[in-house]
């Protein structure tokens, strides 16, 4: 009796496809993102801060603030800059050092994967979480307090010049500053006081022109600053811009500032950024 065995064709080997550049971001944004969700204090604080924030004012301050605007109004675009520079600076200059003191940067910097790749998931979920709570905190002030919403696209275009240039001037400015962070501890402790100091001097929580002279000077050296004074342009009354410093909303000074604080923000990631802590050599 005669067996017969059957041989298995080989199968040609295919090539695996690999991401381009852009899918390599992607996945990485995507991780980033992933990542920040399953922080539940990190979501909460970044997400509600604003909404708390604008709750408060809302319950203490009643009336108009002149001109016909009401405090909510003019309190907005504090919180949606302050937000932004949440999700941007102070998240990135807190949690860098931790994943510096970890060892996660330096097993990224150990890997065939590009270095920018890094950067830009960290940029990736910054601009998906920033959308995310300026829509909700938005939605939010619409739906209790009457918000009056840009009417205009020339207004929303200034809205969105804004929140980019004021979320890439604080996102480099986060990732520098975790350079300050000697250990995973102290990111917070480096940061937050920045933060804080800050939004006090900025108009986030105050009338800006209500502040002494020497407070707004100092406060006009920093982003914060100009991202409030340009959400004013988008969501207070053209004739309100007369009531600020310069006697108008300064746009142009506004995108200019902020430029260059970007790159400003970019030279400082060049040349302090670190893969590892100094321990590590």
């Amino acid at each position: 009796m005669t067996t017969t065995t059957k041989l298995a064709t080989p199968v040609a080997a295919t090539p695996s496809r690999r991401p381009g550049a852009g899918g390599l971001a992607l996945r990485q944004g995507r991780l980033e993102i992933t990542q920040f969700l399953r922080s539940r204090e990190s979501v909460v604080f970044t997400m509600g801060f604003p909404i708390i924030m604008i709750l408060i004012f809302a319950s203490i301050f009643h009336g108009t603030i002149g001109g016909g605007v009401k405090f909510t109004q003019y309190f907005i675009t504090g919180m949606i800059a302050t937000g932004l520079m949440t999700v941007s600076f102070q998240n990135l200059g807190i949690w860098i050092p931790v994943e510096r003191d970890r060892g996660v940067l330096k097993r990224y910097g150990g890997t065939p994967m590009p270095k920018w790749v890094w950067f830009a998931g960290k940029v990736i979920m910054v601009v998906v979480i920033g959308i995310a709570e300026t829509a909700l905190l938005l939605a939010f002030a619409v739906a209790l307090f009457d918000l009056d919403l840009p009417g205009t696209a020339a207004k929303w275009l200034t809205f969105g010049w804004v929140a980019i240039l004021g979320v890439t001037a604080c996102t480099l400015g986060g990732i520098a500053i975790s350079s300050l962070a000697r250990t995973a501890r102290s990111g917070s402790a480096v940061v937050t006081p920045v933060s804080l100091i800050l939004q006090f001097i900025s108009g986030v929580f105050f009338v800006f022109t209500d502040l002494p002279t020497w407070m707004q000077q100092v406060a006009a050296l920093f982003p914060l600053k100009w991202m409030c004074q340009g959400l004013r342009a988008v969501f207070l009354p053209e004739s309100f811009g007369a009531q600020e410093p310069g006697g108008s909303f300064e746009l142009g000074r506004v995108a200019l500032v902020l430029g260059l604080w970007c790159v400003i923000g970019a030279v400082l990631c060049l040349t302090t950024f670190r893969w590892t802590t100094k321990r590590d050599g």
